[in-house]
């Protein structure tokens, strides 16, 4: 057996894996996911400790988060601010790096507390889990 052919099994083995804890993951999810597109304004430091003020895309909402894309590099665990439309504001950490597709970070946002403002942050009612 080659070395080359080892290491692709190898690697083939962490994806399968990898999407194996992905869906057992989502099948203990605190809320259920909504694929729907908000606009919010997201306000924090980057990696490199420059604070920003921008625009951002938030799909897959939930009762406790979201997916966050923007064109900012933050590193997991990063406190930040998000700002939607009606104009409050509620905090989020940065839980994971969904994906990095040129220049646009997408990643796994919750909020930090369960305040009335976090609870009602999207404006809509999310389904309860059964």
């Amino acid at each position: 057996m080659s070395l080359k052919h080892s290491d692709h099994r190898h690697k083939t083995h962490t994806h399968l894996a990898s999407a194996a804890l992905n869906r057992l993951q989502a099948s203990k999810r605190r809320s259920s996911r909504m694929a729907l597109n908000a606009p919010v304004g997201m306000t924090g430091e980057d990696r490199l400790k420059v604070s920003f003020t921008m625009p951002a895309k938030a799909t897959n909402l939930n009762r406790h988060g979201a997916a966050v894309q923007l064109s900012r590099d933050l590193p997991v665990g990063t406190v930040v601010t998000l700002k939607n439309q009606r104009g409050t504001q509620v905090s989020a950490r940065i839980v994971s790096v969904i994906a990095a597709v040129q220049g646009t970070s997408t990643y796994g946002v919750e909020f930090v507390d369960q305040s009335d403002d976090s609870k009602q942050f999207w404006g809509i009612s999310f389904p309860t889990n059964s």
